[in-house]
């Protein structure tokens, strides 16, 4: 998988979340360059199968329309570690920036800095509370996905009573944090069935979703369910049943479709994937930046699709199964 990383950031960020400076002399700043054909695409972070097939679409889309797409991502999802990516953008402007802000607030102003420059915003997959910096939002409807979640984990427990263990990544995570929601306001629809209390932060580390897996079975004996909101907390919670020998006693609802998550569910680590398609992100995503750039009409907001896999219905739905590179 190729990604371009942009040498010059660390020059041109200050100390300080949120405090990176973005500037550019002359008259022409802020203005848009017709001739300018270079797009930058930060994901939430590297080397996860959801955002390189965000990559993959966004890259197929971009080549198509005579475009290029620069990706560069922070190693994990923080605020802190995405803002230099941004900031740095400065040094060598892009059209548009496609963004998938790893803070609905803390990225706000890192953005704002870039589109000052006469950056064209785009969101794909998360979105800033601030719906002023961006020409488009591209995402999946998140908490639809998490009632998609908790429809289907109903249908896996049948008649059986008992606990819930809900598994969110980090607070202010517009994507996750909505998943959760949605699952724990669909659950209430569904009176054998009843949360272990509020969605529970993984911090988006596999070994603390595994822990919290373990304490829960330590600490309600009538669990029968997990959901878990993002891939990491998904495959944490495989790994905790898993040593705890209750792979498939306790069923485990995950949202994306990697490849460990794709296998983990024909092995019977999960029981369910809640499936987006990140490549159709990314391609609007472009789609909407070349919109806008050329004066076009551009949609504001765009839903991409969910769909629930189970062991019984993976082979029709193998097109929403998530890449490991391009």
């Amino acid at each position: 998988m190729k990604r371009t990383v942009w040498f010059a950031a660390a020059a041109l960020v200050l100390s300080g979340c949120g405090s990176g400076q973005v500037g550019e002399d002359g008259a022409d700043a802020g203005k848009p360059d017709a001739s300018n054909k270079r797009l930058a695409l930060v994901p939430g972070v590297q080397n996860e199968p959801f955002y390189i097939s965000m990559q993959c679409g966004a890259e197929a889309e971009a080549k198509a329309q005579g475009y290029t797409v620069d990706t560069n991502a922070p190693q994990k999802f923080e605020a802190t570690l995405q803002e230099p990516i941004v900031t740095g953008l400065g040094a060598d402007k892009p059209a548009a920036l496609l963004i998938a802000p790893t803070d609905d607030v803390a990225m706000t102003e890192p953005i704002r800095q870039v589109k000052d420059l006469g950056v064209t915003i785009v969101e794909v997959d998360t979105a800033l509370q601030d719906r002023s910096l961006a020409v488009s939002t591209i995402t999946s409807n998140n908490e639809e996905g998490g009632k998609l979640a908790a429809k289907t984990l109903a249908e896996l427990a049948g008649d059986k009573k008992g606990s819930v263990l809900v598994l969110d990544t980090i607070a202010g995570t517009s994507t996750t944090n909505a998943r959760a929601k949605g699952f724990l306001d669909e659950l209430k629809n569904h009176p054998n069935l009843k949360a272990t209390g509020p969605a529970e932060f993984t911090q988006n580390e596999p070994d603390q979703a595994a822990s919290k897996v373990t304490a829960a079975l330590a600490s309600t004996p009538d669990l029968v369910g997990i959901f878990a909101t993002n891939l990491n907390s998904g495959e944490g919670a495989a790994t905790g049943l898993r040593n705890a020998n209750k792979s498939g006693a306790v069923s485990l609802v995950g949202f994306d479709a990697s490849p460990s998550e794709v296998d983990g569910l024909r092995a019977g680590d999960f029981q369910a994937l809640i499936a987006q398609d990140p490549a159709t992100i990314g391609k609007e995503g472009v789609r909407q930046a070349i919109a806008s750039l050329k004066g076009e009409k551009v949609q504001r907001d765009i839903e991409a699709p969910l769909v629930a896999i189970t062991k019984d219905n993976m082979t029709e739905n193998e097109k929403f199964f998530y890449k490991s590179e391009c």
